[in-house]
């Protein structure tokens, strides 16, 4: 009797799941011919899946003592199918391309709503702080720290802030402006990310409160009648570092409500899913902080026409618009990693 149920129990095991290892097996197959852009997109995300199935058949399997050749094709296909969906991963240069190529706009692109959020705050403080000191110049003091002022306060004189703008040097103040700026702001955005565990309440107030700065230093040259060459010098590498702040911002935001809104799952499962995600994009956010960088080291000391860096800062907009709106919507290789 036990004879005849192990050869029925191993029938019934490979009549349940054999379509999936068939289905796997297909896939493998046309990714040996011609490589994963032989698949769509949603062959190539249920592959990660398949794989799993089929190690977790292999596993019944060996535990339950089915017949040797049930386990040797279950081997073999396991082995293949990890190959594909591990080995790349891998390979630095494939994975770098493929995050920046396509993953991260997509993901970029699934948390526009918390982006536009935290652009939202940020505006809403430099808005304020523009309006407060411009009603009355000594708020400048309370909203930008000595270390960002530097001796460019509203007792300065008109020529001391023009000269800072268009300095054919180094200038102490403008590094040290300059310094502020990305350091604050790469700071601002690794914050933004932390306090996200807090229901996400503080990422509002550190935009907020970042804004206000600029705000005020733009209120202090606008009345002076230099707003518009302060915006000049600030924005080639202001969208880029801003824009990777208010990245930063999106993540934290992300935490907040996966916190605060869990769903159908646990707090820590929809934490573990989605906080994934937000913490890809901040590693992006890094990779624009540093071409901000590259702007700030070089384009600032070289160019001092007020037209070009209007174009220049034009020109980098439309370059991150086309590249969070558009990059990454076809193909189907970079499936795996999602």
């Amino acid at each position: 009797m036990a004879t005849e149920r192990f050869p029925l129990k191993s029938a019934q095991f490979r009549r349940e799941r054999e379509a999936s290892w068939r289905e796997l097996e297909e896939l493998l197959d046309r990714i040996d011919e011609g490589g994963l852009r032989h698949l769509d997109h949603d062959e190539a995300r249920r592959l990660p899946t398949l794989h799993r199935m089929v190690t977790s058949s292999l596993s019944v399997a060996r535990a339950i003592s089915l017949d040797q050749n049930l386990l040797e094709y279950l081997t073999h296909l396991a082995c293949r199918s990890h190959l594909i969906v591990y080995a790349g991963r891998r390979e630095p240069l494939r994975a770098f391309a493929a995050f920046f190529g396509t993953r991260l706009p997509r993901l970029v692109r699934a948390q526009w709503r918390f982006v536009a959020l935290a652009a939202g705050c940020f505006v809403l403080g430099l808005v304020t702080g523009w309006l407060l000191v411009h009603a009355d110049p000594t708020r400048f003091y309370s909203f930008v720290p000595n270390s960002m002022a530097g001796s460019r306060t509203p007792e300065a004189s008109d020529a001391e802030l023009r000269a800072a703008l268009h300095a054919q040097t180094t200038n102490d103040w403008l590094a040290a402006f300059a310094s502020f700026l990305f350091g604050n702001n790469a700071r601002v955005g690794m914050l933004c990310l932390f306090v996200g565990f807090a229901a996400g309440v503080p990422v509002a107030f550190v935009l907020f409160q970042n804004g206000l700065s600029l705000g005020a230093m733009a209120a202090l040259y606008a009345s002076r009648g230099l707003g518009t060459e302060f915006w000049g010098w600030v924005l080639p590498h202001g969208v880029t570092e801003l824009l990777a702040a208010f990245l930063c911002g999106a993540s934290g935001f992300v935490f907040g409500t996966s916190l605060l809104f869990p769903g159908r799952a646990s707090r820590l499962e929809n934490l573990s899913r989605r906080g994934r995600a937000a913490g890809l994009v901040v590693l992006g956010a890094v990779g624009l902080f540093f071409v901000a960088a590259l702007f700030e080291g070089f384009f600032r000391q070289l160019v001092h026409a007020t037209p070009v860096r209007y174009a220049t800062a034009a020109a980098m907009t439309l370059v991150w618009i086309g590249y969070f709106g558009f990059a990454g919507r076809k193909g189907a290789h970079d499936a795996l990693e999602d």
